[in-house]
């Protein structure tokens, strides 16, 4: 029996319209839909795809990852949803493991292949549209021009603003007072603008921190300072 493909597909930062025909392609043919999954019980993931694709007859995972930071733990969580994973790949099923922005950045697909691929599954990654270039057009400003580096920092802001070009901030929003006390230090409060939930319910823009300032943001948020 041919075995099934583990396939990694982006679902864009929140607005179904954004995934890419591909992705739409494989999850229509996947039978089993692999979605991460908040203690809650919440699949921010699975939501949007539902969004563009009819989940109607199709397996649908659970992957519970954990927030803490301890690698023991994370590593734990990473086997258990392989090993979920593995049971339909196992049992000839293609399975599509849904991950919010592009699969590529800061995925937690690319962990779980890790551990498929030395096993011999055959692995695929679908592109998708990465938050801060969603983040970017609905603020409507460009990233880069030509020559201009571009740093995406999953850490603290005030770390990278002496270095040239455009920084992105990800997932910002327990790091936001700092960094938004960095920028004022450094004058750049009107070089910077923040998105949050960009795509989805609750979408705050905030194109000019020096003119508005959030009082507080969630998990979901983007800062973008230009050069």
């Amino acid at each position: 029996m041919e075995h099934g493909i583990f396939y990694g597909v982006s679902v864009g930062p929140g607005d179904p319209e954004l995934m890419t025909l591909k992705a739409v392609r494989i999850l229509e043919q996947c039978p089993v839909i692999a979605a991460p999954q908040t203690k809650s019980g919440e699949m921010l993931a699975l939501k949007i795809a539902s969004g563009a694709v009819s989940m109607e007859g199709k397996t649908i995972v659970p992957l519970y990852f954990t927030m803490e930071r301890s690698h023991e733990a994370m590593q734990a969580a990473h086997r258990r949803a392989a090993e979920q994973v593995e049971a339909h790949l196992a049992a000839g099923r293609d399975v599509a493991m849904l991950n919010l922005g592009d699969v590529s950045i800061y995925s937690t697909c690319a962990y779980l292949m890790d551990i498929l691929r030395p096993k011999g599954w055959r692995t695929e990654l679908v592109a998708g549209v990465p938050s801060f270039c969603a983040a970017a057009a609905r603020l409507n400003m460009s990233l880069t021009k030509m020559h201009t580096p571009l740093h995406i920092v999953p850490g603290r802001m005030e770390d990278v603003l002496d270095w040239p070009g455009t920084k992105i901030l990800m997932k910002s929003g327990k790091q936001l007072p700092k960094a938004l006390e960095a920028l004022r230090e450094h004058g750049k409060l009107g070089r910077s603008a923040l998105v949050e939930n960009c795509g989805l319910p609750g979408e705050r823009l905030f194109p000019d921190l020096s003119e508005d300032l959030p009082e507080e943001s969630g998990y979901f948020a983007t800062l973008i300072v230009k050069e």
